[in-house]
């Protein structure tokens, strides 16, 4: 429960500073007096964007600190999963910077609003006029059977799932996508592969052949020089290696008279041998070397086709081909392992769509089977809020699409008075009649609810006399299992509280500031008989607001 609030720099509000205790308590107030600030800044604390407007003093922080009593709401797991540290007196503290940037924090642990929206749906609950519409909402409507008929643990279980499915049908139907695509495609890439396989490239081919081919186009001048080659090296008479042997012998006969000259004969020895090997190849390559036409023409059409490949996929190497024909089998068999992948997706798809009807199934079977507690208990509270013929037709309707909360379409049909028909609440209900359906509402979710605290924000709105009196009857009933709080304008409902707030302006100078006090039994007297008479007091108002108070 919400056992204390402080704020400073907030709207009309310097420093405030109040504390609060468990069961019923009012707040009363002329309109205008800050009502509104005090939960506008109690929002922020729950995680509501904020603004530069808030602050009163714009080069001045902005500070609101709610502390909250938590040891008896099981919260020590949202605390463990959200990385926070768990104390049984839990502060938020909301800080707003004159450069316009908020910051947020849980027992001192910086966190991001979306943690503290999370958490405040554990603490408290803000129930402001314009919510009342929220009756005529499916989704809030749903939130009341749901809670009667105990279904928030079928609901996770379902929306996980729900996740789950929808992604496999998004999956799958990017995967088909791209199946079209490829299909599209399938046959114009396996002929390119085709092309590829059969031309049975190796890397590095292309340069020998060109090579080979260089040779076979030239084998006539190629066998003609090889010829007079190894003519003008091997003449018995005047060859190179006949004059290299006269010219060693020369050398030999002096080589023992100098090391210089036995060195130069090592060197003209080593010439010798070297042309007698080159030699020798010339002789093989001319012996190898013939006019193959048949050699030529497979080279040629090699090449061609090479060439062909080439400058059709735009590269410039064998290589490169190679590269491509890999990526064209990846592709051709992408498709047939896309095919099996969304086989296997759509077994899957049904096997998930099948659990889900099941729970679905099951929710819609608990939701209809508290229909009766929920409309008996409606009927009860409303009869006390001068109600007494109004009636409930709830029709849920199984249908064949998968909302975030199951397969149940709902039409949430009232009559007010004997012998009318029935309607949908939004036409039926006049404002008066919808601000006691939704007390009947929270008074039955309150059964159900482990939320600490509940703020209701002119509720009565429309209604007076003894209706109002039986409103704060219910509220007061309803704070035996929660804090509750209300803010009207009514005395009847102001003086059923257990303890009284006043919030009021005052000024100081040229300024203005909001304030909120804690009223004792005399000033709760006075605060009554003024909303009963005015701030002209009288007797009877008096004695009425007395009354009232016992």
């Amino acid at each position: 429960m919400l056992t204390s609030l402080s704020i400073n720099n907030y709207a009309l509000i310097d420093k405030l500073s109040i504390d609060f205790s468990n069961g019923f308590s009012t707040i009363t107030g002329e309109t205008g007096a800050g009502k509104s600030i005090l939960l506008g800044a109690l929002g922020l604390v729950l995680g509501k964007r904020a603004d530069l407007t808030s602050l009163k003093n714009k080069e001045e922080k902005c500070i609101i600190e709610g502390h909250f009593s938590i040891e008896k709401y099981a919260l020590k797991d949202f605390f463990e999963l959200n990385d926070l540290d768990y104390e049984d007196l839990t502060i938020i503290r909301r800080e707003i910077l004159p450069s316009g940037k908020s910051r947020a924090f849980v027992n001192d642990s910086p966190v991001n609003l979306q943690t503290l929206v999370e958490l405040s749906e554990y603490l408290l609950d803000i129930h402001s006029q314009h919510q009342t519409r929220e009756l005529t909402e499916e989704q809030f409507q749903f939130q009341i059977i749901d809670a009667v008929a105990s279904n928030q643990n079928l609901l996770v279980d379902y929306r996980h799932k729900l996740k789950n499915y929808k992604s496999l049908l998004n999956t799958i139907e990017q995967q088909k996508e791209l199946y079209a695509e490829g299909l599209k495609e399938q046959d114009y890439l396996a002929f390119l592969y085709t092309e590829l396989e059969q031309a049975k490239l190796i890397d590095g081919e292309q340069e020998e052949m060109e090579i080979q081919l260089e040779k076979l186009n030239n084998v006539e001048l190629i066998k003609e020089q090889l010829e007079k080659s190894l003519l003008l090296s091997d003449n018995e008479q005047f060859g190179i290696l006949q004059q290299i042997k006269e010219f060693k012998i020369a050398i030999q006969k002096i080589s023992q008279f100098s090391s210089e000259y036995a060195l130069l004969y090592e060197r003209i020895e080593s010439i010798s041998i070297e042309l007698k090997d080159i030699v020798n190849e010339v002789n093989r390559f001319s012996d190898s070397v013939d006019n193959d036409p048949e050699r030529l023409a497979l080279i040629t059409q090699k090449l061609q086709l090479i060439y062909t490949l080439q400058k059709k996929h735009q590269v410039n190497t064998v290589g490169e081909l190679l590269q491509i024909q890999q990526e064209l089998n990846g592709k051709v068999s992408s498709l047939e392992t896309l095919e099996k992948s969304i086989l296997e997706l759509e077994n899957q798809i049904q096997k998930e769509q099948t659990i889900l009807i099941d729970l679905a199934k099951n929710i819609h079977l608990n939701r209809k089977n508290s229909l009766p507690s929920l409309t008996k208990m409606l009927i009860s509270i409303l009869s006390q809020l001068g109600m007494p013929n109004v009636q409930f037709n709830i029709e849920l309707t199984f249908s064949d699409t998968f909302f975030s909360n199951g397969k149940d379409t709902i039409q949430f049909l009232i009559s007010t008075n004997k012998g009318s028909d029935f309607g949908l609440l939004k036409k039926v209900a006049s404002g008066g009649e919808m601000s006691r359906i939704m007390l009947a509402v929270k008074a039955v979710l309150a059964q159900y609810s482990s939320l600490p605290t509940l703020i209701f924000d002119e509720i009565d709105t429309g209604v007076s006399g003894e209706i109002a009196n039986k409103m704060g009857d219910i509220m007061k009933e309803m704070s035996k299992n929660m804090q509750i709080f209300a803010i009207t304008h009514l005395p009847q409902i102001a003086a059923k509280g257990n303890f009284h707030y006043k919030v009021f302006k005052s000024d100081l100078g040229d300024k203005t500031k909001s304030e909120i006090i804690l009223l004792n039994n005399d000033e709760r007297i006075i605060e009554i008989a003024q909303i009963l008479s005015g701030n002209s007091l009288s007797d009877s108002a008096i004695n009425h607001a007395k009354a009232l108070l016992n």
